[in-house]
């Protein structure tokens, strides 16, 4: 990344140009999956001809169907009616205390000795008696004359008279009879009454008073039944629905009024196209945003190291995708064409640009995107069977794959990829419980093999790319760097032996020292390696590539030597440029010595007197700007020191790690890193393991008795 785009960034803050880029990347989601929720709408209006053939994009239910039927179910119930048979008793009851009490008033009349009662005290008397009944049968109104015919009636033909009209009440009673025909069957007992031989005229018209009011309902409405049979009805109808693909009118048919009703209920008119999927993708991507912003907030590495992270993890993720929406361009075939998606290029990708934490969150936010890109209409939300394969597939490559050491590893992963996908695909088969022909079962195959290797092909083909454009140091390029036949470790061991061993044993101790304290012990090791590759210009004026005891620096100045030594650094930088290594390598090669001065060659400037500028004698810088630079300074000088003791203990050791931490922080060389003191003492521990794990005392064998 350019230095001076780098100060600009520096100027507005990592979280500033962290919300900038998820904002541009939540955008581009949005509209690049828009289509994918927005739908299918046509400008029609009804009565007029369809302009194509309009099929359903989705299957959705016809409510106002589905109530009509529904109702029609619940009118064709035929109600409930329960027959009372104690009615019949009730009402012959009624007829029999009518019958004792005008029989009691005739006899209290014919028995009243005092004096004869005249007519309308005799009619009173019996009115009295009838009085409560009357009022309690509203229809049951006797005249002056019909109360009089009861009194003055030949007994005989009374009592004749009421055992007809009990037997007529009993077989009219003796059926059902609804409330909507008791009027017909009062008219028919009339006429029976009038009919009958048995009945003298002047009976009739209070019998047929008595007999209409006997006649009552027997069948009555039960609604609580009648209610739950209807209930029932109701819920027996199933949802009518517009099923996804239904032709719902023909190209060149007449869209008539229920035609477009249902066009208006799929959301398929300009005036119908509902707002609400939009609102639900903008929610979505909302937060698949929001939880990327916590992730690279809270990621606790280098500034410029996130940045990088940043960037390469949106545009992976932006590409699949876009990847995703050219796949679903093929939505015309019967199988899912959606299992053809590499379901674990983004986890690997972002696994070897950023880590396994930050290809964790992407899959699962790949997933759900992928949900709703490959969403075919039906009920569901998102296409879950398309979501839990690529979540699955990427979840798979994660834990199966810690880490990758070589592109072998990445052909491993894809086979754990295509074995994961074909059992997947094996459960989507089982449950769907539908008939497959066999080339689409070996379509469903063909996808799974097909998934996992486009997986590990594009990785392969996109990882440099991604690399060299956003100078990202990535496992897989850190991993070929170390291999001994890389033309520069190559230079170091032919032209400075000496000092690619001094290399392998710094890379040994800062690795053991990084990984201690969390930081990249990779690139430490691989750092290390290159880190005094400015030493094979001069060779000769270092000390561990000087085989045959003679120093160059004795006949030379201070002044001079100090310049030869100092510019090891600046050679070595530039020579890692000239051949396009990854500026965290250059930049271990420019820093591991700091702003420290060379203490042998300016004390013996000074035995000499000529002395007159002490900064010549101090390296250029900068300090040490990472964790894993300041690592490799300490090891370097750790290593050397070590290289040259006599006689080393674990005391001489420890003493030796701590003199020269303590020497640099006094140089205030680890001021521009985020190294601790805590972190110091742990390097400073780790250091002296190692160490005497190096330099430890060999067992003394007796010598051999020559007698």
């Amino acid at each position: 990344m350019d230095k001076h785009l780098i100060k600009l960034l520096d100027m507005f803050g990592f979280r500033v140009l962290l919300i900038t880029i998820l904002f541009i990347t939540g955008l581009l989601q949005f509209f690049i999956m828009f289509g994918n929720v927005r739908g299918d709408t046509y400008d029609v209006q009804p009565f007029q001809l369809a302009p194509e053939t309009i099929r359903a994009v989705k299957t959705v239910e016809d409510t106002e169907k589905t109530e009509k039927e529904r109702q029609a179910a619940v009118d064709a119930v035929e109600s409930v009616y329960v027959f009372d048979e104690e009615i019949v008793d009730h009402r012959v009851a009624l007829i029999e205390t009518i019958y004792e009490i005008i029989l009691d008033v005739r006899k209290e009349i014919s028995g009243n000795g005092t004096r004869i009662l005249l007519k309308e005290e005799q009619i009173q008397l019996l009115q009295d008696k009838l009085k409560e009944i009357t009022e309690s049968q509203t229809s049951l109104r006797f005249t002056d004359e019909h109360l009089w015919t009861f009194i003055t009636v030949d007994e005989k033909e009374l009592s004749k008279a009421h055992t007809t009209l009990i037997q007529l009440v009993k077989d009219t009673l003796s059926v059902p009879i609804r409330k909507e025909n008791v009027t017909s069957v009062r008219n028919e007992l009339e006429s029976k009454i009038r009919a009958h031989e048995s009945i003298s005229n002047s009976l009739i018209p209070p019998l047929v008073i008595l007999g209409r009011v006997a006649v009552v309902e027997t069948e009555t409405l039960d609604e609580e039944k009648t209610e739950e049979l209807k209930q029932r009805a109701r819920q027996a109808v199933e949802p009518t629905r517009i099923l996804q693909g239904q032709i719902i009118v023909q190209e060149g048919e007449l869209i008539d009024r229920e035609k477009y009703r249902q066009l208006e209920l799929l959301g398929m008119t300009n005036n119908k196209a509902s707002i609400k999927p939009v609102l639900g993708l903008a929610i979505l991507v909302i937060l698949q945003m929001t939880f990327l912003y916590f992730l690279f907030d809270k990621l606790n590495i280098d500034v410029q190291k996130k940045r990088k992270q940043v960037v390469a993890t949106v545009i992976v993720y932006l590409f699949s995708i876009g990847f995703m929406e050219l796949i679903n361009l093929l939505d015309d075939f019967e199988v899912q064409i959606a299992f053809l998606f590499p379901s674990a290029l983004t986890t690997m990708l972002v696994s070897l640009l950023a880590s396994h934490k930050v290809a964790s969150l992407v899959t699962l936010l790949t997933a759900a995107s992928a949900g709703v890109i490959f969403q075919e209409g039906y009920s569901a939300v998102l296409q879950m069977e398309i979501a839990l394969y690529i979540l699955l597939g990427g979840y798979a490559c994660i834990y199966f794959m810690k880490s990758i050491e070589n592109r072998s590893d990445i052909l491993k992963g894809c086979g754990i990829v295509v074995i994961i996908n074909i059992l997947f695909i094996a459960f989507y088969l089982l449950m769907s419980q539908s008939h497959y022909e066999p080339l689409e079962l070996l379509f469903y195959g063909v996808a799974a093999v097909v998934s996992g290797l486009l997986s590990g092909a594009l990785t392969m083909g996109l990882l440099p790319f991604f690399e060299s454009a956003f100078g990202i140091l990535s496992t897989m390029k850190l991993i070929e760097l170390s291999n001994p036949n890389h033309p520069l470790l190559k230079k170091i061991l032919t032209e400075t032996p000496g000092t690619y061993h001094h290399s392998i044993m710094v890379a040994n101790l800062a690795e053991a020292a990084c990984e201690a304290i969390g930081a990249d012990g990779l690139l430490a090791r691989v750092g290390s390696y290159y880190h005094d590759i400015g030493k094979t210009r001069r060779p000769a004026f270092f000390v561990e590539n000087q085989m045959s005891g003679i120093n160059p620096h004795d006949s030379l100045p201070p002044e001079r030597s100090a310049e030869i030594i100092i510019a090891h650094t600046n050679d070595g930088a530039e020579i890692l440029q000239k051949h396009k290594m990854p500026q965290e390598i250059i930049d271990i090669a420019l820093q591991h010595h700091g702003t420290s001065s060379l203490k042998y060659f300016l004390h013996k400037a000074k035995e000499q007197g000529v002395v007159k500028d002490e900064s010549i004698f101090h390296y250029p810088g900068p300090k040490p700007q990472t964790k894993e630079i300041a690592v490799i300074s300490i090891a370097d000088s750790v290593e050397a020191a070590a290289r040259s003791m006599k006689q080393p203990n674990a005391e001489k050791i420890r003493n030796l790690v701590q003199s020269i931490i303590k020497n640099k922080l006094e140089e205030q060389q680890f001021d521009e890193c985020d190294i601790s003191i805590k972190e110091l003492k742990i390097i400073e521990k780790v250091l002296c393991e190692t160490l005497n794990g190096t330099f430890h005392s060999r067992i003394e064998y007796p010598k051999e008795d020559k007698n």
